[in-house]
């Protein structure tokens, strides 16, 4: 065997920094620990993380997962240096997916891919998914960090995340029941949410304006600011609505508005033959949307279905019991707006009356 005087190389020298990864472990523990709910103990570090659905409160439950990630929202982030909000957005789109079926959010995994590992930067996105974490009443149990050099450029990174939530069984939504006559509720977005920002991004390279530079609809802010809102999390309204008993039997389905607005989202929850007429005048539109339509531009029915347009959650309740459903969102701090009615559909299963306030 012959001596090889070549120099060694190692995985550092290939772009992918270890030591790195485990300073990042060790940084974001804290803000693990935090997240912590019956049922878990919130530690990270082995090959798989555990859940107690016993210890959780659970008799006879049914497991709902779900996963999503942020799309084109975290080049914003990039582009701006503002990383602190993307995770409480990734654990939003997933838990908000859960809730909707009546499931209780227990716990959440997350995956982080990018080029060069920065220990602090990538503890600011964790904190934003332990923060999402806290709101929505779930631990996170878990994740992943991986340092592709050569597939992400520059600063560039990806974000995905998994929930897993549940149920006792027979209380899964949408109900079969669901009938002409229903009434339709929409709670309010904080914003764009995490969906139509490839279109956002084309509209702003249009525009000129840089993310630093004050948003036209809203000077307080720069438009890095705006349009980095976070998604709004709808757990704790929701599942506090379904403890008012009143409420819990009149409220039969919900829908997340997300990819594909209102025509691709609302008739995912509704039985065969039934559809929904919204009155979009009844829709208070935020002004990031009506600068986005007019800078485009951005046609109506391309709007209501490339973005939430100003409700973030949609709630089909009872006629005889809706002010029930109504109130008890509100009381849980929603801003909700009757937007429209349950009827009877052989084509279009979502048809509109009125215009949006463009």
């Amino acid at each position: 065997m012959r001596n090889d005087h070549r120099p060694s190389l190692s995985y550092a020298d290939a772009g992918v920094d270890i030591d790195a990864g485990a300073q990042l472990v060790q940084r974001i523990k804290p803000l693990v620990r935090a997240t912590a709910r019956p049922g878990s103990d919130a530690e990270i570090g082995g090959f798989g993380g555990v859940f107690d659905l016993k210890a959780a409160g659970f008799k006879d439950p049914v497991l709902v997962a779900a996963n999503d990630g942020v799309g084109t929202k975290v080049k914003v982030a990039i582009e701006a240096g503002r990383n602190e909000t993307v995770g409480i957005d990734l654990v939003a789109m997933c838990v908000n997916d859960l809730v909707v079926q009546g499931a209780e959010p227990l716990f959440f995994l997350d995956y982080f891919a990018t080029g060069k590992l920065d220990p602090a930067e990538g503890e600011k996105l964790v904190a934003g998914i332990a923060a999402g974490c806290r709101e929505a009443g779930c631990a996170l149990i878990g994740g992943e960090t991986a340092e592709m050099p050569g597939l992400y450029q520059g600063r560039d990174y990806d974000l995905a995340g998994f929930a897993v939530g549940a149920a006792e069984r027979g209380t899964l939504l949408p109900r079969p029941d669901v009938e002409p006559g229903d009434v339709v509720l929409g709670l309010a977005s904080s914003g764009l949410h995490s969906n139509g920002f490839s279109l956002v991004r084309r509209i702003v390279e249009k525009s000129g304006i840089g993310w630093h530079e004050p948003a036209p609809f809203d000077t307080k802010l720069t438009l890095a600011e705006a349009l980095l809102t976070p998604t709004r999390i709808y757990v704790r309204s929701v599942l506090g609505t379904l403890r008012e008993a009143d409420a819990k039997n009149a409220l039969k389905a919900l829908a997340h508005i997300t990819g594909g607005g209102f025509p691709e989202n609302i008739p995912r929850v509704l039985p065969k033959g039934m559809g929904v007429e919204l009155d979009l005048a009844s829709i208070e539109v935020p002004p990031v949307f009506r600068w986005l339509a007019a800078t485009g531009p951005v046609a109506q029915d391309e709007m209501l279905r490339a973005f939430n347009c100003g409700i973030g959650m949609v709630i089909i309740a009872s006629r005889h019991a809706s002010q029930a459903v109504q109130r008890a969102f509100e009381e849980q701090g929603e801003r909700v707006s009757i937007i429209g009615e349950v009827v009877k559909a052989s084509g279009a299963r979502v048809t509109y009356g009125g215009r949006l306030a463009l």
